[in-house]
């Protein structure tokens, strides 16, 4: 069984040495020589090796030495040896070093008596200790601060060993006297610390007699200060609360960072009242602007998400103090910082937080910002995001917004033009501003996603007269000359996009075949395939006008349907606006070549993929439906498609206000409850921010804020039995899932008559966990029982096992007997919990995620929405596909899942079901990841769970 360190030296296995090498380099060797044998010694004895005959030898050779080295490495062989027999007692040889440690501590050398003191804190027998506590208590009183420092280290080991209140009973008196009179900081500190842990009364008593001088301490010993604090304010004793308050107010301008942050956390757990909150907000706005570590941005930015989610109020006041983190070139801080701007968003601070949003999207415009794209498109975003909540003031930034429609990041012009979208029927008043803008800034889109978006919008929302036919000219303008191939006779082999060709600098292939016409004779028909012009031509040139046309002979139908689909829109509406008949017929019949234009072209066998089915339907029904029109369909055309949209976008925003109130709902204390009043209370002496922490302690007494959340019978469903009642030894575990670490909490239980002894509880895992602790070895007396606690980390999302025994002796009986314990199962639900992200997103993350597990449908739940209801509760998911789209009784159901890992992972789920005639449910679930942990405990969590079962 290993056994506890406190040693770790790095050890070449490839260099072995010999023990009589190293016993006689101890012998004969001079100082160096005995040095790196002791060295080799060290290094085989944490590798596992015994040694037990050298022990004598550097008794004799070692121990005389005066090499300050060779006793250094004299003590670190002392501390990693065996130094007690089997049965628990110190080994009679230890003596033999009991006059050489007693000499070290008397040393004339300081560096010979500083690590022998540091040597004794790591001894536990007292029967060695014993006879060296006068030299020990000596050393608190040397003149120089080493030596002080060490000592009182060495005198809080003692004291807290089992029984070392009697090997040093007045050892808390002797440290108070010596902190009283130190100056080192170091020795300070070790003394204050011994003091909390051994005597917290002298603790607080020393700390409120020189609660004026705290701010003038040196850092090491503040931060012993704040975690005392920490530790009194936590028991039910809260009669100094306000000095406490004070004495870390006071600290707030301590010049150690580390200090001003501990502070700021301190404060925040202490009270709730607003100005001690707007404190630490403000302490941490500090770091995050003075600190460029970007982990400790991170940890910032996540102290400040606690303090909204429990005190928004008071957070918004320093919105613009947070956004000016935004300057860090890291995107995970920018993309944390928006988050947080988002929460805090009011009436009041909505319009500078845009401005400030507007000024970062124009200098990501600049060549030497890192990843500009991807930031701007989060600016995109974050800005949606604002104008959606606040209307009013989206007509500041759309219109900057719209000029990066021809974005060369595809994803941040999606954005942009969703948010278009949405503005334009969200706020009436810009969609005039916002078409004409659209007309003159269209030629410059580049992505197909993003025309077709736009096409939509100038379909839907081109009202006038003027703006009908400036939709319609800018859409032939972008589409070049007609046909988009010709057919001619062999001499002459015409070909339409050639009058383009030098100025549109794209290239041109052409592909010539010769065919048969009716007449007999022959022809050669050409195609002409243009590649997207690139971004960088100059705006309002007629080289960067043709993007539909270019699009389109690249294959893109879809593309070809939606334009086709915007001019019937356009044409059926001049028909309302125009009062002209000639030039509505004549805007008709420019729609109707075009699409019969395209039909041809995708009909061709010239480009590499003809046009497919549903595109090639679209556009025939667009040409039907504009040779003959009717009101019926003329409605559906022109008020059906907007109205749909309108009422998703209310439907959108029902869901999020449900989901703001079930997040806002708050806790109720018991009527019967003690509630202390503050106007009964005296005030005298009391700081306007002690007064604040009282008056909000009394309305957190009264609004159920100091209640536990934790429900008794959910912590009955954490304890796992581990052991038989028969068994000699019960077991039972309370398994405490955190987000990095599990902690068990054991209760064993000896059910014999018999004292125990080396009793070990004996873990082992299986799975992505790992113990922290080693085993201890405890002694239970009969019908006793004791918690032992183990520490497991976990570095991902994957199910794990934890599996092990309990190991112990008798007095009778001389072998070790052995209880198995039942296995642990730690449930992959503990760690994922429902997110949200946008369909955009889960698309592309779809996509690159190459880890899918794939998980037949087997379930007796007839009912497609009930089944999709047990999966979202099973695997603790939210579904991403509307309830709207879910409406309705068709016998299909398809719809997204999605949820994150607390290590950031991301989990996608499919479900796609088919009712069968025979009622019963059939079709797949299919899990994505980036990992495979994640992806495999998902799938075996849903094919536990789908049947039905609990």
């Amino acid at each position: 069984m290993e056994k506890p360190c406190s040693l770790l030296v790095h050890f070449d296995k490839g260099s072995a040495a010999m023990a009589n090498e190293i016993k006689a380099d101890l012998e004969g060797g001079d100082g160096p020589a005995k040095a790196d044998a002791m060295r080799r010694a060290i290094s085989l004895l944490l590798n596992g090796e015994t040694l037990p005959q050298l022990f004598i030898t550097i008794v004799r050779y070692v121990l005389p030495s005066e090499d300050h080295t060779v006793q250094k490495l004299l003590l670190l062989y002392l501390e990693i040896i065996d130094r007690r027999d089997p049965a628990g007692r110190a080994l009679p040889e230890m003596i033999l070093i009991c006059q050489n440690l007693r000499n070290n501590l008397q040393s004339p050398n300081e560096y010979i008596r500083g690590v022998t003191l540091r040597f004794l804190c790591r001894l536990s027998e007292p029967e060695v200790l014993e006879p060296l506590v006068p030299s020990v208590l000596t050393n608190l009183e040397h003149r120089h601060h080493f030596i002080r420092r060490h000592a009182v280290s060495a005198v809080s080991a003692i004291y807290r060993l089992p029984h070392g209140d009697q090997l040093i009973p007045d050892a808390p008196e002797l440290v108070e006297r010596l902190l009283a009179s130190e100056q080192d900081a170091s020795a300070r500190r070790n003394a204050f610390l011994m003091l909390c842990a051994c005597s917290q009364e002298r603790a607080v008593a020393y700390l409120l007699s020189n609660a004026d001088r705290v701010s003038e301490w040196p850092d090491l010993l503040q931060m012993a200060v704040l975690d005392l604090i920490r530790k009194v304010c936590r028991s039910q004793n809260r009669a100094n609360k306000g000095r406490y308050i004070t004495i870390i107010t006071s600290l707030l301008s301590a010049p150690s960072t580390a200090v001003v942050y501990e502070c700021a956390g301190a404060l925040v757990s202490l009270s709730s009242a607003p100005t001690a909150v707007r404190a630490a907000a403000n302490t941490y706005c500090q770091l995050l602007s003075s600190q460029s570590d970007n982990n400790v941005k991170l940890i910032l930015l996540d102290r400040l998400n606690e303090l909204r989610t429990s005190h928004r109020d008071v957070m918004v006041g320093v919105v613009m103090d947070v956004l000016r983190a935004l300057a860090s070139p890291n995107l995970d801080v920018k993309r944390k910082v928006l988050d947080l701007v988002l929460d805090l968003l009011t009436p009041r601070n909505v319009e500078e937080v845009v401005l400030y949003l507007k000024k970062e999207v124009v200098k990501t415009q600049a060549a030497d910002i890192e990843k500009g794209g991807e930031y701007r498109q989060m600016l995109v975003q974050a800005i949606h995001a604002c104008a959606v909540e606040y209307p009013e003031v989206a007509g500041s930034v759309v219109h900057l917004l719209m000029d990066f429609l021809g974005d060369t990041n595809v994803a941040a012009a999606v954005d942009v033009v969703l948010f278009v979208r949405e503005i334009i029927e969200t706020n009436p008043k810009l969609r005039v501003s916002m078409i004409q803008r659209l007309i003159d800034t269209f030629y410059q889109i580049r992505a197909s996603r993003v025309c077709s978006c736009a096409l939509w919008i100038l379909g839907e929302y081109s009202l006038s007269l003027s703006e009908v036919e400036s939709a319609i000219a800018t859409i032939k303008q972008c589409l070049g000359d007609l046909p988009f191939y010709t057919i001619s006779d062999e001499g002459e082999a015409a070909d339409s996009a050639k009058p383009a060709q030098a100025v549109v600098n794209s290239v041109t292939v052409s592909s010539r075949r010769p065919v048969v016409l009716a007449d007999g004779t022959y022809a050669t028909q050409s195609a002409a395939t243009e590649t997207i012009s690139t971004p960088s031509v100059a705006p309002g040139s007629l080289s960067s006008t043709l993007n539909l046309r270019s699009l389109i002979l690249s294959g893109d139908f879809f593309l070809a349907a939606v334009v086709s689909c915007t001019l019937t829109k356009l044409v059926l509406r001049l028909e309302e606006v125009q009062p002209s008949k000639v030039e509505s017929n004549k805007a008709c019949t420019g729609a109707l070549l075009i699409m019969t234009s395209i039909l041809q072209l995708g009909q061709s066998s010239y480009l590499p993929h003809p046009i497919d089915n549903d595109s090639y339907d679209r556009i025939v029904l667009c040409v039907r439906l504009l040779c003959n029109t009717g009101d019926d369909v003329r409605k559906i055309w022109l008020q059906s498609c907007r109205q749909s949209f309108a009422k998703m976008l209310a439907e959108k925003q029902f869901r999020e206000t449900e989901e703001m109130k079930a997040k806002a709902q708050v806790s109720h204390a018991q009527p019967d409850d003690l509630i202390d009043f503050y106007h009964l209370k005296s005030r005298k002496g009391m700081s306007q921010l002690e007064l604040e922490d009282e008056v909000h302690d009394d309305l957190k007494a009264a609004t159920g804020g100091f209640t536990k959340d934790a429900d008794d019978a959910n912590k009955l469903n954490r304890i796992l039995q581990l052991t038989g009642f028969s068994d000699p030894v019960y077991a039972e575990a309370f398994v405490t899932v955190h987000h990095y670490d599990i902690v068990l909490d054991v209760t064993v239980i000896n059910r014999t008559k018999e004292t125990l002894q080396n009793l070990c509880l004996e873990l082992a895992t299986m799975g992505d966990l790992k113990l922290v602790d080693r085993p201890q070895n405890y002694t239970l007396a009969p019908e006793s029982s004791k918690q032992i606690r183990a520490n497991i980390k976990v570095s991902s999302t994957e199910t794990g096992v934890i599996f092990g025994n309990i190991v112990y002796e008798t007095s009778n009986v001389m072998e070790r007997s052995l209880v198995v314990l039942n296995d642990i199962h730690i449930d992959i639900m503990d760690y994922i919990s429902p997110a949200t992200c946008a369909d955009v997103t889960f698309r592309n993350m779809w996509a690159e995620f190459e880890w899918e597990n794939k998980v037949a449908v087997n379930t007796v739940i007839q009912d497609e929405k009930e089944f999709l209801n047990h999966i979202i509760k099973s695997t603790n998911m939210k579904c991403l596909t509307p309830p709207s789209a879910l409406d309705g009784e068709c016998g299909f159901l398809a719809a997204n899942l999605y949820a994150k890992s607390v290590f950031g992972e991301d989990a996608l789920v499919n479900i796609s079901i088919e009712k069968q005639q025979d009622g019963k449910l059939s079709g797949y679930i299919r899990i994505r990841s980036k990992t495979q942990g994640i992806a495999l405990s998902l799938g075996d969590k849903i094919t536990l769970k789908q049947k039905g079962g609990s």
